[in-house]
């Protein structure tokens, strides 16, 4: 084995998609190989015929790409079978195999193993499960560990970095790396990710398919430096830290021994603050192909029109999704006003909003601070305090309790439309009469 240059590798099976465990084990693995100038190999292990699918693999490799993580070469199991068959083959030769009704079983000749795992420290293995293990199925397919050493080797992976629940292959995986007469690589087993219970994710908490994530308006960027907390931390308190900073310090051997929790509240905040971070050039184009894809905005909307709903939710927001609940009022030419709404309403005050109506008209420059003034101006004229205004007009405009600042709404609405839906909020007392 090649040992001068770091070569690490990701392997997922294409039997599911790419979920949070894969794409940490799969960041982790990318980092470590840019942090030493090394390579990093996507290995498909898709030797189970029956469960892989292309929808799986096509899935995975473009949450690869959409996260960022670009691989500098990439195999595929299913294209190597004679391969193992010739090292099975080998096995046989020197008796530390045999084949029976079709199928090969590899024999184990077990002995105290320890590993030097770059994460958990010294482990010992004293025992094995079984004495012997199939290495080719009678099918012709590989057996997971086997094909795993055997492509390790070739590939000159020399460090595996991989979750703990593989922790128990490393004995039977190391027999065989030194049946074969191959070096033995180094291993680091990441913590779990657990539920914020402790207990395994489930759907509830974060057990869910990169695409979802992708489809719910996260940003790769804030995804990826939220997985890297999940095990490692870049010191000081940090938790805001680019890719390209984390490779410059990242150390597997500082990665974490204990499981680490997932927290969508971490993540909402993390995405948040990278939507805060980018331009409002930036933003307003993400939105725009965002709500698009989502069938939120026309084929003729009007891209300066989303800049400004983006102006206007950018620091408001926790990710894409949110604005097709919040921003919804600002693409729609009807308002349904929310059930929550009708309390605010249950007082008609129709001869009030004629007068404001009257003086949004008059109004040239429909700017925000503008729109308050007079707001504020006719509130005092008629006695009122301002909030009693404010609740119905905010329905009224978004069809909702609570949103943005109502005179910023209102400029980004524009005169008209503040009009119309003014006016319908007359017409919805009128009926109510």
């Amino acid at each position: 084995m090649d040992w001068s240059e770091t070569r690490v590798r990701f392997a997922p099976s294409p039997t599911g998609y790419l979920h949070i465990g894969g794409a940490r084990t799969a960041l982790f693995n990318w980092i470590y190989a840019g942090s030493r100038a090394g390579k990093f190999i996507l290995r498909i292990e898709d030797t189970d015929t029956e469960r892989s699918k292309e929808e799986f693999l096509k899935e995975i490799l473009e949450s690869m790409e959409w996260l960022g993580m670009n691989w500098d070469e990439i195999y595929y199991q299913s294209a190597r079978f004679d391969i193992y068959r010739e090292y099975a083959q080998r096995l046989i030769g020197e008796n530390k195999a045999y084949e029976k009704e079709g199928a090969i079983f590899f024999k184990y000749s077990f002995e105290s193993i320890e590993v030097d795992d770059a994460v958990r420290g010294k482990i010992s293995f004293r025992e094995l499960p079984k004495a012997e293990e199939v290495i080719i199925k009678s099918n012709g397919t590989p057996g997971y560990n086997f094909s795993c050493v055997v492509d390790d080797a070739l590939m000159n992976i020399n460090c595996v970095i991989r979750g703990e629940d593989h922790l128990s292959n490393t004995p039977k995986q190391i027999l065989m790396y030194r049946a074969l007469g191959f070096d033995v690589p180094h291993f680091a087993h990441l913590p779990l990710i657990l539920s914020p219970g402790g207990g395994r994710l489930s759907k509830r908490f974060g057990a869910t398919s990169i695409r979802e994530y992708r489809d719910l308006g996260y940003l790769p960027q804030a995804l990826l430096n939220y997985f890297l907390l999940l095990g490692w931390s870049p010191g000081s308190n940090r938790e805001i830290i680019s890719v390209e900073e984390a490779k410059k310090i990242f150390d597997i051997n500082q990665v974490n021994k204990t499981g680490a929790a997932f927290s969508l509240d971490k993540l909402n905040w993390l995405n948040a603050e990278y939507i805060r971070k980018i331009s409002l050039e930036e933003f307003s184009d993400l939105i725009y192909n965002y709500l698009k894809e989502k069938a939120c905005l026309s084929e003729s909307a009007d891209r300066e029109y989303v800049k400004k709903v983006a102006e206007v939710f950018q620091t408001r927001i926790f990710k894409l999704s949110d604005l097709i609940e919040w921003s919804g009022f600002c693409f729609r030419d009807s308002i349904e006003y929310a059930e929550d709404t009708k309390k605010i309403l249950s007082t008609d005050l129709s001869p009030q909003i004629k007068l404001l109506i009257e003086r949004i008209k008059a109004i040239g420059d429909f700017e925000a601070g503008v729109i308050e003034k007079e707001f504020r101006r006719l509130a005092g004229d008629l006695g009122l305090k301002a909030k009693v205004l404010v609740h119905p007009v905010r329905v009224a405009l978004t069809g909702r309790r609570i949103g943005p600042g109502l005179f910023e709404t209102m400029e980004l609405l524009g005169k008209q439309k503040v009009i119309a839906r003014l006016e319908h909020l007359i017409s919805y007392w009128a009926k109510k009469q």
